[in-house]
């Protein structure tokens, strides 16, 4: 399809203060994960501003999350899927002690760079194709989800099946701090290993029990020693429970693990030797729940061909585009695991995402916008 020549990047640079007073009402609503009322606001929030530039908009009703939403601009199959999430790690009464602000070129506010930036890019794009009278080349459907933060556990079916129906896949999870885009991300597990042991009273039976405290610890160190920095595999053991009171040998204890891989088959094999967990300790016994969440996007000529198009298109535009790798997971991992073309962190450039100075830099709004309406029309 032929589109006229159009100025974007000059055309939505002209639109900042517009894109940054959407940002900054997407940021006012807060929207956490764990509460369903509050991402549902967003979501209505969003479905107004898609239908008002000419999206058909599904709501996909969940009853513990908050509902997903399709927007859809054209119709059939084989177009654009574009990802975005509208759920934040903030909980609600984060924006009173750290409200809205502007200093320079940054925007601060809890959730603005992950990853409500990217809906108010996506949104944005949209609605200058719009007023600009151009369409996608493609139909193009919006998947706005509100359990990203918490793994997508409602969502990922929804995404799979959009995304067996796609040409490519468009991530808009935030860009990394200088602008890169990714074209790959580790894969994630998540697992809680169960000490259990023998209650007794720690002065006058002590020789009785069988501490589940420290077979736990026993574990904890062979868990992180099994991160191997060469083959990209981490493993965290991010937290620990276990006893009643001190003079009580403890019967029972818990560790929360966190394991990262770069590969399908190192993922496999590290679920492996985790489910296969023995005790040390005569009498104690161990247990090991939970699996791989997310599968790797890993590398690939594909992924590779599918930035390298995405590269052309920025070039276009007088963008100077480059990618990289990340350690954290995203919905795209999701996508790229079925083989269907994925590229990440389309999103605003920005840092300390989930942190107090999580910020956005407001030049990438515009220019995202514009490289996204791009896609959109020339891909």
């Amino acid at each position: 399809m032929n589109q006229p020549t159009i100025d974007l990047r000059g055309y939505f640079s002209q639109r900042t203060d517009e894109i940054l007073d959407l940002l900054r009402q997407l940021v006012e609503i807060e929207s956490p994960s764990t509460d369903k009322a509050a991402t549902d606001r967003i979501s209505r929030f969003v479905a107004r501003q898609a239908q008002a530039s000419g999206g058909q908009v599904t709501v996909v009703p969940d009853e513990r999350r908050g509902d997903h939403l399709l927007a859809r601009w054209g119709k059939g199959e084989g177009g654009f899927l574009l990802l975005c999430h509208l759920d934040t790690v903030w909980p609600l009464g984060t924006l009173a002690q750290r409200p809205w602000r502007v200093a320079g070129e940054r925007a601060f506010g809890p959730g603005c760079y992950d990853d409500k930036c990217s809906a108010a890019i996506i949104l944005s794009a949209f609605s200058g194709l719009r007023d600009l009278g151009l369409a996608p080349n493609y139909p193009a459907t919006v998947l706005f989800n509100s359990d990203e933060e918490v793994g997508s556990r409602s969502s990922r079916p929804l995404i799979e099946q959009q995304a067996r129906q796609a040409r490519v896949v468009l991530c808009y999870e935030p860009a990394l701090a200088d602008g890169a885009l990714k074209v790959w991300r580790k894969g994630t597990g998540l697992y809680t290993v169960t000490a259990r042991g023998r209650a007794a009273h720690a002065g006058a039976d002590h020789e009785e029990g069988v501490n589940a405290i420290e077979e736990l610890a026993h574990q904890v160190l062979r868990l992180q020693g099994m991160t191997d920095y060469d083959r990209g595999t981490t493993l965290n053991v991010g937290w620990l429970q276990g006893g009643t009171r001190s003079n009580v040998v403890p019967e029972l204890a818990e560790a929360r693990v966190d394991l990262r891989v770069r590969t399908a088959a190192e993922g496999q094999r590290m679920d492996r030797v985790i489910q296969a967990l023995q005790p040390v300790l005569p009498g104690a016994h161990i247990s090991v729940t939970g699996g791989l969440s997310r599968p790797p996007m890993e590398e690939s000529p594909l992924t590779r061909e599918t930035f390298r198009r995405v590269q052309e298109i920025g070039a276009e535009l007088g963008l100077e585009l480059t990618c990289r790798g990340h350690g954290g997971a995203s919905d795209a991992n999701f996508t790229a695991a079925l083989g269907v073309p994925t590229v990440d962190g389309l999103g605003g450039a920005g840092g300390a995402s989930h942190s107090p100075e999580e910020y956005v830099l407001i030049p990438s709004l515009p220019e995202r916008a514009a490289l996204l309406a791009a896609l959109l029309t020339r891909w």
